[in-house]
């Protein structure tokens, strides 16, 4: 069992910053960023962000966020980071974290553990 914690979300005008920090219970899963839109309820509906390995290799980020987010983990502090830059409307959503056993991923079915989520709201 894995236990993810997410925090460092919140409010900000369009072209801002934010940095989003996922603490994990245990190390060494791959983990990713994940992100639900308001007014969707099904997991399948998650975008995949990002996703990192134990050894930090980062793999494709979703188009819709290349060039303006970047994927980080620390290890010696169980802790994953999404620094977000150039922030629009339309990235506005619930941020969750996940930890799998299956490898990294842009799916949501690849992980078996989930944070409680995150809100970020990009104001124009």
């Amino acid at each position: 069992q894995v236990h993810l914690v997410e925090s460092g979300g919140g409010s900000v005008q369009a072209g801002g910053s934010l940095k989003l920090s996922c603490a994990a219970s245990t190390a060494g899963y791959p983990m990713a960023w994940f992100r639900r839109d308001p007014g969707t309820e099904r997991e399948g509906e998650r975008e995949g962000i990002a996703c990192v390995t134990p050894g930090g290799y980062v793999g494709t980020y979703a188009d819709s966020v290349k060039g303006r987010f970047t994927i980080s983990r620390d290890n010696a502090k169980n802790t994953m980071y999404l620094q977000m830059n150039r922030l629009k409307p339309e990235d506005s959503a619930m941020y969750y974290c996940a930890a799998g056993t299956s490898g990294c991923s842009l799916r949501p079915s690849s992980f078996n553990y989930w944070g409680q989520g995150t809100q970020v709201t990009v104001s124009s």
